[in-house]
């Protein structure tokens, strides 16, 4: 009868092995970019100095897709604002992910400071970068917690939140509420809107006091009473930092100090809001497009 039992639940225990081996396959992998370690270099100081150096690359999964081609590009710390324009699938959000070292290119360097991302500690260099991304990420918990995410190798104090909160341009609304920073914001944020909550990312991020500044369709997904507020504090919060922008909508980007436009992973063109037009190229049809006054 226990015989019997037992083989009636082979099969069973053949999946659970094998489903297993894949498990702990994949917990003693070893990744190619290790963000635990705790070797390579911690600079002293980051000015906000950004290259592309011949940079190609392709995601792992599409190896014959080859999404950037030979990217060149020169940030320096005085060119606050930079942005990235183009069609869908150019590179644009691929180039702010090599930022963040989630990848390495498969040619060339990304430069920091004029060393190479590969020679520089990886939380070192996460610790210099914040980003807003089009939906931003909030826990359910209180607007403070939640603002204090944006450091967690320390206690923050409240009156260091209040101040973040403030730049970001929502302090006055969060002290309008009957629990103020203990505002429970709910599952992912659902008891604010998306300008509260886009807002609520820009402290996050400004918190750990980042050398550079990236914005990854930080507005595409507000209404255009939202955009205007938040817009108004990611320009504060660019001000004496880095800031790249990769952006849709072509309103938000009219005061950068430079405007990339890629296409097929190339620059096609780069230069000013006003210059661009006049080559009647793909910013030209950009602009026409959205009707940009």
């Amino acid at each position: 009868m226990a015989i019997g039992e037992t083989l009636v639940l082979a099969p069973e225990y053949s999946r659970a092995k094998s489903g297993a081996a894949h498990l702990f396959a994949l917990l003693e992998k070893k990744p190619t970019i290790d963000s635990y370690s705790q070797e390579r270099k911690k600079p002293d100081i980051c000015e906000g100095n950004i290259e592309f150096r011949e940079v190609s690359f392709f995601y792992p999964c599409r190896p014959d897709v080859l999404i950037l081609h030979s990217l060149s590009l020169s940030i320096e710390k005085g060119k606050t604002v930079v942005a990235f324009v183009g069609s869908s699938g150019c590179g644009k959000s691929t180039s702010v992910q090599l930022l963040q070292r989630f990848y390495d290119p498969v040619k060339g360097q990304v430069l920091f400071g004029g060393v190479d991302a590969k020679e520089l500690n990886v939380q070192w260099l996460c610790s210099q970068i914040a980003i807003i991304s089009q939906e931003p990420v909030l826990f359910n918990c209180s607007i403070a917690e939640n603002i204090a995410y944006g450091d967690n190798s320390r206690v923050v104090p409240l009156n260091e939140i209040k101040e973040v909160a403030n730049a970001a341009n929502i302090h006055s609304f969060i002290e309008s509420l009957p629990e103020k920073y203990n505002t429970q914001v709910g599952l992912k944020g659902t008891q604010l809107s998306g300008g509260q909550k886009q807002r609520l990312a820009i402290a996050r991020a400004l918190l750990r006091k980042p050398k550079i500044l990236l914005l990854d369709e930080a507005t595409s997904a507000l209404d255009n009473e939202s955009e205007k507020v938040v817009q108004h504090a990611l320009d504060k919060a660019s001000k004496g930092r880095t800031c790249l922008v990769v952006a849709h909508r072509l309103s938000t980007i009219q005061n950068a100090d430079l405007i990339v436009v890629l296409h097929n992973g190339k620059i096609k063109e780069q230069g000013a809001h006003q210059e661009l037009p006049r080559n009647r190229d793909i910013y030209f049809k950009l602009v026409n497009a959205q009707s940009v006054q």
